[in-house]
């Protein structure tokens, strides 16, 4: 077994841990008849919601103010997880709510890019190649996927990750942005660019084990 395959049985039973913590909450959803659909809407405008405040430079308000980009960002990616596990459990999975969910995920990444560029957070060349590379990410799970190669659990930085990782980067990033001009008169403003150099370094890294991945699995069934 290869390292990504090694990678992608931890993410498989990381995964079934999940599962069992947001049995509850996905549990009281089905209990009140919330749809999946409603869900994936709610998370997308979450994600709106921390677009506009990570535009609006919210990061860099007063400690006291300075916290709905991070949390409507998290809570995004927490109602991410719960529709698909609702329609899970409840038997409601489909092709058309797939889509859906799929194509709110790839616009919701896309406007908070856009907030992080409208912001000064990065520049618009940086922005550009965060939004090919998050593109790249789910278009080579989509391709690999057609060939009949499963891509579940492939790569580091799946949009989980990559929500959790947004999170605390903004919140160390006020603290620091907050302290430092407390205790220095002048607040650090190049953390998080330096930051989101490292993410995108991360999500590159990532579109490269799926495709490792992708070509290893489609050699070996052109080979049989």
């Amino acid at each position: 077994m290869d390292a990504t395959e090694e990678t992608t049985k931890k993410r498989e039973r990381q995964n079934n841990i999940l599962d069992r913590i947001i049995d509850l909450p996905v549990g009281y959803l089905i209990s009140h008849d919330i749809s999946p659909n409603f869900l994936s809407y709610f998370g997308f405008a979450c994600s709106i919601g921390s677009a506009f405040f990570i535009a609006i430079g919210a990061i860099h308000f007063h400690v006291m103010f300075a916290w709905p980009a991070a949390f409507l960002l998290l809570f995004s990616g927490i109602f991410d997880i719960f529709d698909g596990a609702v329609a899970r459990k409840t038997g409601t999975e489909s092709k058309t709510g797939a889509f859906l969910d799929s194509n709110l995920d790839r616009i919701s990444d896309a406007v908070v890019v856009l907030g992080l560029v409208y912001g000064g957070i990065i520049d618009f060349l940086h922005g550009y190649l965060l939004l090919f590379v998050v593109v790249m990410i789910s278009y080579t799970r989509s391709r690999a996927e057609n060939e009949g190669v499963s891509m579940k659990g492939v790569g580091l930085m799946e949009r989980a990750e990559r929500v959790l990782f947004l999170f605390f980067a903004f919140i160390l990033e006020t603290w620091i942005y907050f302290l430092t001009g407390l205790i220095l008169g002048t607040p650090f403003s190049l953390f998080l660019p330096f930051v989101m150099m490292i993410y995108t370094g991360l999500l590159l890294f990532t579109v490269g084990q799926r495709l490792v991945f992708a070509f290893k699995k489609l050699r070996i069934v052109e080979a049989k």
